[in-house]
């Protein structure tokens, strides 16, 4: 089992990444104040930024960035701060922020925000600015969550060959 880190993506300071997950090109994982968890089978791709919050007046301790396992971040998103359980998709361009935390199977709709602090419970689909859940998720919805982060898997092999 193989991580794999674009050569154009930067990883800085304090960042674990899980067996298989990947990290696609221009990804910045700036750990530098905090810790950035990445888990087995993630996918982070093309543009997107991770980033933590530093120990502070506003923020003591600071908080880390923490993504579950089998989770699809898409293209240009940015997470800060938050916690993203196991099997979540997050469609191009949503923000996530700050002491945000997303439950296990929660699909992100693109462009959408969840603002500072907000949780969306899990087996949802959101959308919006602010995110606002949608409905439940269809069982084909799910196991396209599952196909997502296993096809990325797949591309990661590729390049590893």
């Amino acid at each position: 089992m193989r991580a794999w880190v674009d050569p154009a993506a930067v990883v800085i300071g304090r960042v674990v990444i899980g067996d298989d997950a990947s990290l696609w090109p221009m990804v910045v994982a700036r750990g530098d104040v905090n810790s950035i968890h990445i888990g087995a089978r993630s996918n982070i791709q093309d543009g997107s930024v991770l980033h933590v919050t530093h120990d502070g007046p506003y923020s003591p301790g600071g908080l880390p960035l923490v993504i579950g396992e089998d989770v699809t971040v898409g293209h240009r998103v940015m997470l800060h701060a938050c916690t993203i359980g196991d099997r979540c998709l997050l469609g191009m361009s949503s923000t996530v922020l700050d002491g945000a935390v997303l439950e296990d199977e929660v699909f992100l709709a693109a462009g959408s925000l969840v603002p500072p602090g907000k949780r969306l419970a899990g087996g949802g689909l959101y959308r919006g600015s602010p995110a606002r859940r949608v409905r439940d998720l269809s069982e084909e919805e799910r196991e396209m969550l599952r196909y997502s982060s296993a096809h990325y898997v797949r591309l990661k092999d590729r390049y590893l060959g």
